[in-house]
């Protein structure tokens, strides 16, 4: 009877840990490995642990590298993507901290890597940097600038008329309507279609999802040269960043 007892509660201390196990959510970096070839997501991998030693923020790489394997973009211009963003992200950091000193929030290095890959030099973003007030969050103004990029402002005007409202001391509300009062061909031959400045802004508040909803939107626009669906015959549709601009494969004008 002791025995009895005895194999009864270890069946039940084995189902229990069986139930717990099942309900943790596998993380990002075991994902990755499911929906990539072995040899690229270990290649992937190293570069965001690569990306969270240099206190980039590697969950942004995480999403981005499952939204496209889930959009079916081919491994390898996933991993060119992803070292882009890397090193877009690093450079962006670098230049909010080169202008403020102190160590910007993932946020800030999101929306800068976002308006670098866009087009916008470190030195422009950091002129933003200097003109924002002590303590202002650059993430919202530095959306807003890629906002103005895609409604067909040239970087220096756009960067100039954020920084201007910096000055001014304008609320995030009020940055966040300028891409919408600008005409959508502000610039001569510019046929950009609208940021989804809004949609954008407000994935920067929820950067822990992946996939659908922010996840989506979080990690920006695809990597140059993608095939969507693995290389279909059928024309990609090609994911959109942050600011609803998609990148533009080499070989097609904008």
């Amino acid at each position: 009877m002791r025995y009895s007892r005895l194999l009864t509660t270890m069946m039940l201390v084995l189902c229990s840990g069986a139930a717990t196990t099942a309900q943790v959510p596998e993380d990002a970096s075991a994902r990755l490995k499911q929906v990539l070839p072995a040899n690229v997501a270990t290649r992937v991998l190293a570069v965001i642990e690569r990306a969270r030693a240099r206190e980039l923020p590697a969950a942004a790489l995480e999403n981005r590298a499952l939204k496209f394997a889930a959009r079916g973009v081919h491994p390898d211009s996933i991993e060119k993507s992803i070292v882009e963003h890397e090193g877009r992200m690093a450079k962006g950091k670098a230049a909010i901290e080169n202008a403020r000193g102190g160590k910007p929030a993932s946020d800030e290095i999101e929306a800068a890597a976002e308006v670098l890959r866009k087009g916008v030099s470190g030195e422009k973003i950091s002129e933003l940097a200097k003109s924002a007030p002590s303590g202002r969050s650059l993430a919202i103004p530095l959306y807003v600038v890629g906002g103005l990029l895609d409604r067909g402002l040239s970087s220096d005007d756009a960067i100039k008329r954020v920084a201007d409202r910096l000055v001014a001391r304008s609320s995030d509300r009020d940055l966040e309507k300028m891409p919408a009062d600008l005409p959508s061909q502000a610039a001569a031959g510019q046929s950009h279609k609208p940021a989804e400045t809004g949609r954008a802004l407000a994935e920067t508040k929820r950067p822990g999802n992946a996939g659908g909803g922010q996840g989506g939107g979080s990690v920006g626009g695809p990597p140059s040269g993608v095939p969507a669906n693995g290389g279909a015959a059928a024309k990609p549709t090609m994911p959109a960043g942050r600011g609803g601009k998609p990148e533009t494969p080499p070989g097609k004008k904008p």
